[in-house]
């Protein structure tokens, strides 16, 4: 009978011993998948903030489409397509003209007429704005017609409006040394293109 009792203790003892390490083999795989789990959990949250952020933009973007549709119209209505260099003088004289400024020359930069260009000949492309060009020309007065200032500034006020002419990059100045009130100029203009 001691043999027995001593066995069955030896078999409680290992079944204790048993029962401890797999308490503590379920808690340490218990923990692993509770860490895996709140991971996935971190994960799938992080990704739906994500989304979210990327569901605002979108909403955001089509409301500026919608915002900014009439200004590209508008945009579109106002940067002529074609480099028409005969419609471009004429628009100039005739706003010359109409200031009482007489002109000698209105040149274009050379052109590379026949290169791959075509017809982005003497174009070049407009930092920022994709699909928009700048032509530059030179405006020069008539130095053995001196323009009075208020008519120069008349002129140029009428070349900021015009669709063609929308910017005066450069002016230079030359006083006429027999009437101060008079003077002649040249003008570097910017034509915006989008072909």
């Amino acid at each position: 009978m001691s043999m027995t009792s001593k066995r069955l203790y030896f078999v409680l003892i290992a079944s204790v011993c048993l029962l401890v390490v797999g308490l503590f083999g379920g808690v340490y795989g218990a923990d692993k998948l509770l860490s895996a789990q709140s991971s996935r959990l971190v994960s799938n949250r992080l990704q739906t903030q994500v989304l979210g952020d990327e569901q605002q933009q979108l909403a955001r973007a089509k409301s500026d489409i919608k915002k900014y549709q009439d200004l590209a119209t508008v945009a579109a209505s106002v940067v002529p397509e074609d480099k028409d260099q005969a419609q471009t003088v004429r628009e100039i004289v005739n706003i010359a003209q109409t200031n009482g400024v007489a002109l000698s020359s209105i040149t274009f930069p050379s052109s590379t007429l026949g290169g791959t260009s075509g017809s982005l000949s003497q174009l070049t492309p407009v930092k920022g704005i994709a699909g928009v060009y700048n032509l530059q020309l030179t405006v020069v007065s008539d130095s053995n017609k001196p323009v009075p200032y208020s008519n120069f500034i008349n002129f140029l006020a009428a070349l900021e409006h015009n669709r063609r002419t929308a910017l005066v990059n450069s002016v230079t100045i030359q006083p006429n040394n027999k009437d101060r009130n008079t003077l002649s100029f040249t003008l570097i203009l910017d034509e915006y293109i989008k072909p």
